[in-house]
């Protein structure tokens, strides 16, 4: 919580002055605004709201290797067809399926005093698959990985719609400024006479992630019932709000 309060006016001039840094960083006054008689209180507050995410996203990928660059990208491109087919027969929309890589490289072998010499070629291709049921997830998971996906990272959990939370958020900041500048206020024998700025800081919800098996090799044994937990998400907001004492 920051909170900086000032008389303006008469001998307060100096203390207005040494608390000039200070006011600098909270918000300006807007151009025209009716200049400030009283005492400038600013306090930050913040507001937050837990919710149940309801969106898991999940990345996906396939890797191959191959003597060619030809046979590399044709077995990957089978195993990719495969993984997205499952993710398909699973229920998930097109609209919740993207690509988001597919890439060739070659592998080399290295020895003493020697250039390197090709071995083969590598393949890889990725996903990215998003749930709007988390519970429904871990089966499709285990299904991509029964079709070849060789590679799952995430899942990243969200809220679909996480504005009227941060409504709610905003609602409590508030609240809880205004409360703040009463009991200031009183302490300094004085009254809250209006608000002059409000500024919103950050407002966003912070993403759960929970790495599961990040840019490694997965075995299709190893990924038998695989189970999702959505728990609780955090969203807050944090606002400045200048008000006027008298």
């Amino acid at each position: 919580m920051t909170v900086s309060f000032s008389r303006f006016g008469g001998a307060a001039l100096l203390a207005a002055a040494a608390a000039a840094p200070l006011m600098a960083q909270q918000p300006m006054l807007p151009p025209g605004h009716p200049p400030v008689i009283g005492t400038r209180l600013d306090i930050v507050a913040s507001g937050e709201v837990n919710a149940v995410p309801d969106i898991a996203t999940v990345g996906a990928g396939v890797v191959t290797q191959a003597p060619t660059a030809a046979e590399a990208m044709k077995d990957n491109a089978r195993r990719a067809a495969a993984t997205v087919a499952a993710i398909r027969k699973a229920g998930v929309a097109e609209r919740d399926i993207q690509t988001t890589s597919v890439s060739l490289s070659p592998q080399y072998r290295y020895a003493d005093n020697q250039p390197p010499v090709i071995t083969g070629y590598q393949a890889s291709s990725r996903v990215s698959v998003r749930f709007r049921d988390i519970k429904a997830a871990g089966p499709v998971l285990d299904a991509l990985v029964a079709a070849g996906a060789n590679q799952i990272d995430g899942p990243s959990l969200s809220i679909d719609k996480p504005e009227p939370l941060l409504d709610k958020a905003r609602e409590q900041a508030v609240a809880t400024a205004k409360q703040r500048a009463d009991l200031y206020a009183r302490a300094a024998g004085m009254r809250v006479k209006r608000i002059l700025a409000i500024s919103e800081g950050s407002s966003e919800p912070m993403p759960v992630y929970r790495p599961m098996a990040p840019m490694a090799m997965v075995r299709k044994e190893a990924a038998a019932d695989t189970m999702i937990e959505a728990g609780e998400q955090k969203i807050s907001v944090s606002i400045s709000v200048t008000f006027e004492l008298e």
